[in-house]
């Protein structure tokens, strides 16, 4: 699977992601890094068949009305530490 990791989840879960064998970027990978704005990184998840992986309510709005991105894994988790993150993905 191909993911792109939003600003507001650590750059570790990407790695995670990358360490188990899928393809992961974060938005510190992009030209603007966490700066990117949201209707960028739709286009690059959807021109790259990524699945945006956030914990942005905003995502949700434009998934639903307008489609994208194509793919979006919302995290509502609330506050939790990197490693309970992690964790949840482990399982």
């Amino acid at each position: 699977m191909r993911f792109l990791v939003d600003a507001q989840l650590p750059r570790r879960l990407a790695v995670w992601l990358a360490g188990a064998g899928h393809d992961a970027i974060h938005t510190l990978d992009l030209p603007h890094a966490n700066r990117t704005l949201d209707d960028a990184i739709c286009g690059v998840a959807d021109a790259e068949n990524r699945i945006v992986v956030t914990k942005d309510d905003d995502f949700v709005y434009s998934f639903l009305v307008e489609g994208r991105p194509a793919r979006l894994l919302l995290i509502g988790t609330g506050n939790i530490s990197n490693t309970e993150l992690l964790a949840l993905f482990q399982k």
